[in-house]
């Protein structure tokens, strides 16, 4: 914990905007005692709970007492295909519960004031990955969320999905999304009146896949080698 506390200093000493933690619910314990000592330290700038929307509910409110920011995944609402791609047939259930209670907590991310855009200090926005063959789907979850949280809730609609081998070997999702259907599903956000939307323009993204063949798979190890 004092060799993570360093880094994390570190970070915060080259005047990083906010602390991005990524799915970090199996280290929650961790995490937490890393922040309550970040903030005794006299760290003030927003911590960021990035996560796929899988998280208990009953655990938002305190997770809230230690993460200004949140930025939760709605990733499946049929139950059918939540259980393929991972197992639970409940996860919209769980996701939309969560993301509730995370906007109870905190609100809505404003991602701008009068004076333009600023950088995020608190508050809730969703992700949505579309996947291919799947975009009724993904503008089903946008209704879903649209009669919960009105207009105002801000959006990130992505269109990186690339396949891995796996998807191959089950025959299932394994293409990149079409142009065509993520146009879809952009004109269901604007029929719907989101009023802060974040768009992808790309089509898959190999830059977060990596070859776990090398010794080194990850890029950024390779600069920055552990000492």
């Amino acid at each position: 914990m004092d060799r993570l506390f360093e880094r994390v200093g570190g970070l915060i000493a080259e005047g990083v905007h906010n602390l991005n933690f990524v799915t970090p619910d199996h280290f929650w314990p961790h995490v937490e005692q890393l922040v309550r000592r970040l903030r005794a330290d006299g760290c003030s700038i927003p911590f960021l709970y990035n996560g796929s929307g899988y998280q208990r509910p009953d655990l938002i409110e305190r997770y809230a007492e230690s993460f200004e920011l949140f930025l939760p995944d709605f990733k499946f609402l049929d139950a059918s295909f939540a259980e393929l791609c991972m197992g639970d047939p409940a996860y919209g259930d769980i996701a939309l519960e969560a993301i509730r209670r995370m906007v109870e907590c905190r609100g809505f991310l404003r991602p701008f004031d009068e004076s333009g855009f600023i950088t995020a200090q608190e508050g809730v926005l969703v992700r949505h990955l579309v996947m291919p063959g799947h975009a009724n789907e993904s503008c089903a979850i946008l209704k879903l969320l649209h009669r919960e949280f009105g207009s105002g809730l801000p959006l990130s609609v992505m269109s990186q999905f690339t396949p891995v081998p796996e998807c191959t070997r089950r025959n299932s999702l394994n293409r990149r999304l079409c142009p065509e259907e993520y146009r879809q599903v952009v004109a269901c956000v604007e029929g719907l009146g989101f009023e802060h939307v974040y768009l992808q323009e790309g089509f898959g993204d190999d830059d977060f896949l990596p070859d776990f063949k090398e010794a080194e798979p990850f890029e950024g190890n390779r600069r920055n080698p552990v000492p």
